[in-house]
């Protein structure tokens, strides 16, 4: 019988190339007495780990907790850019935050980059960082003054080493007219994060890992409560970094969306591509970067490189053929790199897009002053992931930072172009509810093949039902418990995903990420 997604290990059925290419990362004991502590910090990817190295660092006594292991959620489903060149482009910014906005959006996010590289050599982490060039280039419908315009509006933010080029000129890839943008980086997320998880014990730091955060409280009485009733109370704050909010129920999640993105990796000759990034300005986009991966047994020193290539966007379960968007990603990548033959990895994983293109780091709306959230990576998780917990430390201690109100969970963006988005975004959402009055995917059980899903209606009830691969059915309610919406079965993952804010569970019903906080219910 295939393997099932393991919300301890992963997020998905699929491996990534990060899975597959790096030691084992630490594992640790779960929680099993009360505690008291200055800071709960929930959730085990970069954005908590590093959130929790920052203050332990500063010796604050913090507790992590994560409901699986360390990267099981979309921390190792990433392709791991490190960049600046943001997806939402300097000239849609400017227009939303003013050309002081788009400043400080440039300057938190190449900020970034340089607390990465720093944390990298202060704490002596094996884990491939290297600063490199970034591409930007032109999609089939696209035109020279898109390049200008984002070139010139790049320098406004603060950006002038940016600049156009008629060709990148690079070894195995012809990109056309394009946008330079100098000292951008990569790194291998799980070799870094288990660095971080190492410095952070180092630093007095404790983390519990297979330990459920079933409720947080705010206020002076601050404390996170797990699945077993164990309390834990937090003197100066609790931070919930786990993606998407769980703790909110319903103001963030209308203010961003959930969407799907694919992955493909296949093995190149070493040197026939130029090591860089490259994005382009389809919608959706395209993203490119090469990973350097042992040979040999168990680390051997012949390496070969791993050409990565992501995109095909699509809202979370809303496609009947996940696995279709990989096929067209592989047509993408044959089309443009004649020496790819055959792709050994191949995945999907979930971002967060705000409706206005920044990230959330903060104070939770509408919750008390010491409650703390970071979320919303707009496709650039591992910058989003590190300059929030910077906000968020900076919050904690007391300090003033340049980026807070930037980044604000509350901040309302009175632009026609948010508010558009804002409004298309939630209507799609709505009209996922007229499924709560149809019918099924199908009309009975021997319908489903083996090995699938499927949501059935029965009475007044829809049903989500998985036929394992020895023709045994298992049946859960498919009606999502964060804010009701039905479930879609995903083929690819072997999950039912929530079309309306992205929550995801195994085929069995058990949960893989939120907004929910809870398994699928039994029928």
């Amino acid at each position: 019988m295939p393997k099932l997604p393991n919300p301890n290990h992963t997020s998905g059925l699929t491996n990534t190339s990060w899975f597959g290419t790096a030691p084992a990362l630490p594992t640790f004991e779960s929680l099993t007495k009360n505690a008291t502590v200055d800071v709960v910090i929930v959730g085990g990817g970069i954005a908590g780990l590093t959130t929790a190295y920052l203050l332990s660092k500063e010796g604050r006594k913090v507790l992590l907790l994560e409901d699986g292991e360390l990267a099981s959620g979309e921390s190792g489903r990433t392709t791991a850019h490190l960049s600046y060149a943001l997806d939402d482009r300097y000239t849609s910014l400017e227009n939303l935050f003013g050309q002081e906005g788009a400043r400080l959006a440039a300057e938190s996010h190449s900020t970034a980059i340089d607390q990465i590289e720093q944390i990298v050599l202060t704490e002596k982490i094996d884990c491939d960082f290297s600063r490199l060039d970034g591409y930007l280039f032109l999609h089939a419908d696209g035109t020279h003054e898109e390049l200008i315009a984002e070139r010139d509006a790049a320098h406004r933010a603060g950006l002038p080493d940016v600049e156009w080029l008629p060709n990148a000129g690079v070894v195995g890839f012809d990109t056309g007219e394009c946008l330079r943008w100098p000292n951008q980086g990569q790194f291998h997320i799980l070799k870094y994060l288990a660095g971080l998880a190492e410095a952070i014990t180092r630093h007095g730091g404790r983390i519990c890992t297979h330990t459920h955060v079933s409720e947080i409280h705010g206020g002076a009485e601050a404390r996170v409560v797990t699945a077993e009733g164990i309390v834990v109370r937090a003197k100066k704050g609790i931070v919930v970094a786990t993606n998407t909010p769980f703790n909110d129920r319903v103001v963030m999640h209308t203010k961003q969306h959930p969407y799907r993105t694919y992955v493909v990796a296949a093995r190149v000759p070493k040197g026939s591509v130029a090591k860089a990034l490259y994005w382009d300005m389809a919608d959706p986009y395209h993203y490119v970067r090469l990973q350097e991966v042992p040979a040999g047994p168990r680390g051997g020193q012949t390496t070969y490189d791993l050409l990565v290539v992501g995109g095909e966007d699509h809202k979370t379960g809303q496609s009947d053929d996940p696995a279709a968007h990989l096929r067209c990603l592989q047509e993408w990548t044959r089309d443009r790199f004649a020496m790819v033959k055959d792709f050994e990895y191949e995945w999907s994983g979930q971002v967060m897009e705000p409706t206005d293109a920044l990230a959330y780091a903060g104070r939770n709306p509408l919750d008390s002053d010491n409650v703390f959230i970071i979320t919303g990576d707009s496709g650039h998780g591992m910058t989003h992931g590190t300059l929030g917990p910077m906000i968020v430390a900076d919050l904690i201690q007391g300090r003033d930072n340049p980026w807070a109100q930037l980044y604000d969970p509350s901040r309302i963006t009175l632009k026609r172009e948010s508010a558009q988005e804002y409004i298309k975004e939630n209507v799609n959402v709505a009209l996922e509810y007229t499924d709560l009055f149809t019918g099924g995917d199908v009309s009975s059980v021997e319908e489903i093949p083996v090995g699938e899903g499927a949501v059935l209606r029965r009475g007044l009830l829809k049903v989500a039902v998985y036929k394992d691969e020895n023709g045994t059915t298992h049946e859960c309610s498919a009606i999502c418990p964060h804010l009701h919406c039905v479930v879609h079965w995903n083929g690819l993952e072997k999950s039912w995903d929530c079309p309306c804010h992205g929550s995801r569970f195994t085929a069995l019903g058990e949960l893989l990420s939120g907004p929910a906080n809870m398994n699928l219910p039994p029928v």
